[in-house]
C-alpha cells in the first residue's frame, strides 16, 4: 500500500528509527544498536507502504503477520510498534531490558502489544513464519468463497546473516518452498556482519542461489537505503503467489556511526554516549536530547492509525457478506478464531474396557485424534515422515499441498482433498523446523496444530518446543517410540535421558499415559488448556487397566490412586507412568499374596501432579508413607523427589538392541523386579 512521502520525510523518519533504538540501547547499557540503524530503512518502508496492520487492534484477524526473526534487533520493532500507536509508550521504550518492562532484551510473544512471536535464538522467528503462512493458506482454502474473500494477508520477516547459518532455516526453507507459499515474504538485513566478526570468517555461499533452488523467488536491493527500490522488490514479491520470496536487501549495521558503522562493534554492544552523539551529528540529527522525536515524523507514522482503522472496517464489510450467505461457514470461522471449539467437540472419543485387547498408546493417540478431527474443524498437522509409526494421519480429511503438482495418488497421501485445505501436513524428516512451524500455526490462530516424531528425536525439537512453552502457545507435540520398549532398532533410537529434560522445561505439559484411557484424557486436557501438551506414546501394545479400586482418576490432575491397597492404609506406595504402571499392578497383585498392602499410583504428569493443592498430593502420596517405589523406563534423574525414603527402578545407561520384552526384562523392568524392590524396602 505505497503511500506518497517526499525524500527528505523518508529519511527523518528513518533517522528517527535509528536515533530511538540507539538512545534506548545506551539508557539501557545493554542490547544491539547495529541491527535497527542498518534495517531501518526496509522496516520503514514495509510498516508504511505494504504491511497491513490495526495497531489499535493488535489482534485483527486478516493483519498481515510480522516477525523479526533478529530477535537481538528488538528495538527496531518496538521503535516501530511505538512510532505507529501501538499500546507501548515511550517510558516503556526508555524502560529498554528493565524488570517488568514491556519492552524485553528480546520480543517475547503476550508481553508487548504486537509481537506476533517470542524470537532471539536465531532462526526459531524464521521458522514460524513458515508455520503463520501454512495457517493462513489453510484458512484461505477452507473458508473463501468466489466474492468472498475474508482471509488474504501475507506473512512478512526480517532475518540476519545469523538466521540463515542456522540448520533449522535450511529445513524451513526447503518445506516453503516445497509448499509453494506465495505470501511468505522475508527481507534478509545482508549486512555481512556477525556478532564476532565479518561473515566472510564464516558464512560465504551463495545465499540467493540456495534459496532459488529451494523454489524461492529472489530479489537483491544493493543499497539497503534505497526507499524506492525496497518498494519495488516489495511490490515484486506480493506479485509473486506462487514462491515464497527472499529479498536480500544489502544493509550497513550501524548505519551513521562514524567509527562502528560496518563493523561488529556496533553488534551487541552500546554505542557509547561519545559515538552516539557522534551518530547524531553525521546524520544531521536536530538536538542531542534523548528520546527526541520530531513531530513530523510521529505524524507521519501515525497514519498507520486511519490507515489500519479503514483496512479493517473494509474487513469487517466482507465479513457481513460473508455472513449472510454462508452462515454456517462464519459462525464456525468466528468460533476457530475465537479459539472456542465446538459444544460437541468429545461426543466421539473411544472409550475401552480391561477387557479390549491390549494396544500401543501411540494406536490410541491415532483414534482419538480422528475421533477428535470429525469434530473439531481446525486440529491439523503432521509428523517427520512417520506416519505409519506414529499413527497420527487424519483419515480422509485431506493432504495440505500444492494443487499444482502431485495428487491423492502420490505414494504416502493420507487421502482426501490435495491442496491447501487438507489437514495433514507433511512435514518430512525436518523435526527442527516442524516444531517451529507449529508454534508459528498456533501463533498465527485459528489452528490447534500438532506435530509428531520418535521420543529421542525431541532433541531435535527442544529449542522450539521451549520457546512454545515460553510463549504460551497451544500446540500438540506428539511423541512415539517412547523408551527402550522401542526394542530392535537400538540405543540411538531408545529415548533414557529425554523424558528428564522435557520435563524440566517450565510451562510444558508433559503426559504419558499408561494406557488407551489415559491417551484419551490427555488429549481431552489438551484441548482445552491454553498451553503447550507433550504426548509421549509407547510402540508397544499395553493393557487396558481396571479402574475399579481407583480414586478419583483424571490425567488432568497428574497423578491419582489407579489401585488402592486392600486391607487397610497402604505400606508402600507403587508410582508408575506409561507402560511402567500395568507392571506396578501386577507387583501389588504379587505383594498382596505375601501379605503387603501396596498402593498403585499412576502419575502421568509431574508438573499437573505439582500443581494441585497440597491437601491432594498429601491423599496421593501420604507423607506418612514414606516408602515408595518409582518405576520408569527412562532416567531416574528427578525421582528423588516423589519417592521419599523409597527406591528408585530406571535406566541410567543406555538400551541395547533386541526384543523389546526382551530388554525390558533384563534390565529389571517387570513385576517381580517391581515387588521384589518393595519387599527389601520393607524388610529394611
Amino acid at each position: 500500500m505505497p503511500t506518497d512521502t517526499t525524500r527528505a520525510l523518508d529519511d527523518l523518519c528513518i533517522n528517527t528509527i535509528r536515533i530511538l533504538s540507539a538512545d534506548a540501547v545506551q539508557k539501557a547499557n545493554s542490547g544491539h544498536p547495529g541491527m535497527p540503524m542498518g534495517a531501518a530503512a526496509m522496516a520503514y518502508t514495509l510498516w508504511t507502504r505494504f504491511l497491513k496492520y490495526n495497531p489499535a487492534d493488535p489482534q485483527w484477524p486478516d493483519r498481515d503477520r510480522f516477525v523479526l526473526s533478529v530477535g537481538h534487533g528488538s528495538m527496531l520493532l518496538y521503535s516501530l510498534l511505538h512510532l505507529t500507536g501501538y499500546d507501548l509508550p515511550l517510558a516503556e521504550l526508555k524502560r529498554f531490558r528493565q524488570w517488568e518492562s514491556k519492552t524485553p532484551g528480546h520480543p517475547e510473544r503476550g508481553v508487548t502489544p504486537g509481537v506476533e512471536v517470542s524470537t532471539g535464538p536465531l532462526g526459531q522467528g524464521f521458522s514460524n513464519g513458515v508455520g503463520m503462512a501454512i495457517a493462513e493458506a489453510w484458512l484461505a482454502a477452507r473458508y473463501n468463497r468466489p466474492g468472498h474473500t475474508i482471509v488474504d494477508h501475507h506473512t512478512f520477516a526480517i532475518c540476519g546473516d545469523g538466521d540463515l547459518m542456522e540448520g533449522i532455516t535450511h529445513e524451513a526453507a526447503s518445506l516453503a518452498g516445497h509448499l509453494r507459499l506465495g505470501k511468505l515474504i522475508y527481507l534478509y538485513d545482508q549486512n555481512h556482519i556477525s556478532l564476532a566478526g565479518g561473515t566472510d570468517l564464516t558464512f560465504t555461499e551463495d545465499v540467493a542461489a540456495r534459496f532459488d533452488a529451494y523454489g524461492w523467488h529472489t530479489r537483491t536491493v544493493s543499497e539497503g537505503n534505497d526507499v524506492a527500490e525496497i518498494a519495488h522488490a516489495l511490490e515484486e514479491a506480493k506479485a509473486e503467489d506462487g514462491r515464497p520470496s527472499l529479498i536480500l536487501v544489502h544493509t550497513h549495521i550501524g548505519y551513521g556511526s562514524p567509527k562502528k558503522q560496518d563493523t561488529f562493534g556496533s553488534h551487541g554492544s552500546p554505542l557509547g554516549e561519545e559515538e552516539l552523539a557522534a551518530t547524531k551529528k553525521a546524520l544531521n540529527w536536530p538536538t542531542m536530547e534523548k528520546f527526541y522525536l520530531p513531530e513530523s515524523a510521529l505524524d507521519h507514522f501515525r497514519e498507520a492509525l486511519p490507515r489500519g482503522a479503514k483496512a479493517q472496517a473494509d474487513w469487517s464489510t466482507r465479513i457481513e457478506a460473508f455472513r449472510s450467505e454462508y452462515p454456517a461457514e462464519a459462525a464456525e470461522f468466528a468460533q476457530i478464531m475465537s479459539d472456542k471449539l465446538p459444544a460437541d467437540w468429545a461426543a466421539d472419543l473411544p472409550a475401552w474396557t480391561p477387557a479390549d485387547k491390549p494396544i500401543a498408546t501411540r494406536a490410541a493417540g491415532g483414534a482419538v485424534m480422528n475421533a477428535l478431527a470429525k469434530r473439531i474443524p481446525n486440529l491439523m498437522g503432521g509428523s517427520a515422515d512417520l506416519n505409519p509409526s506414529t499413527d497420527t494421519a487424519l483419515k480422509g480429511l485431506g493432504d495440505f499441498q500444492p494443487a499444482e503438482y502431485g495428487g491423492p495418488g502420490t505414494q504416502g497421501a493420507v487421502g482426501g482433498e490435495w491442496d491447501y485445505s487438507g489437514r495433514n501436513v507433511a512435514f518430512g524428516v525436518r523435526e527442527h523446523a516442524m516444531g517451529a512451524a507449529v508454534n508459528g500455526m498456533a501463533a498465527h490462530g485459528g489452528i490447534l496444530p500438532f506435530s509428531a516424531t520418535f521420543l529421542v528425536f525431541s532433541d531435535y525439537m527442544k529449542p522450539a518446543m521451549r520457546m512454545g512453552a515460553l510463549s504460551k502457545l497451544k500446540a500438540f507435540y506428539v511423541f512415539t517410540h517412547d523408551s527402550i520398549g522401542v526394542g530392535e532398532d537400538g540405543p540411538t533410537h531408545e529415548p533414557v535421558e529425554q523424558l528428564a529434560g522435557l520435563r524440566a522445561i517450565p510451562g510444558l505439559n508433559v503426559i504419558r499415559p499408561a494406557d488407551a484411557t489415559e491417551v484419551a484424557e490427555t488429549w481431552a486436557f489438551a484441548i482445552e488448556h491454553n498451553g503447550p501438551t507433550l504426548f509421549a506414546l509407547t510402540r508397544q501394545a499395553l493393557p487396558h487397566l481396571d479402574r475399579s479400586r481407583a480414586v478419583n482418576p483424571a490425567v488432568s490432575r497428574g497423578a491419582y490412586i489407579l489401585s488402592e491397597a486392600e486391607g487397610g492404609a497402604p505400606e508402600v506406595i507403587l508410582i508408575g507412568t506409561g507402560s511402567e504402571v500395568s507392571l506396578c499392578v501386577a507387583a501389588q497383585k504379587n505383594l498382596a499374596a505375601s501379605g503387603v498392602k501396596a498402593r498403585v499410583v499412576s502419575m502421568p504428569s509431574w508438573n499437573l501432579f505439582e500443581a494441585q493443592s497440597a491437601d491432594y498430593r498429601e491423599s496421593v502420596l501420604p507423607g506418612a508413607v514414606r516408602k515408595r517405589v518409582t518405576v520408569e523406563a527412562a532416567s531416574t534423574l528427578g525421582w528423588h523427589k516423589w519417592a521419599a525414603d523409597g527406591a528408585l527402578i530406571g535406566l541410567d545407561r543406555y538400551g541395547v538392541s533386541a526384543p523389546g520384552d526382551e530388554i525390558m526384562k533384563h534390565l529389571g523392568f517387570t513385576p517381580e523386579n517391581v515387588a521384589e524392590t518393595a519387599a527389601k524396602l520393607l524388610k529394611g
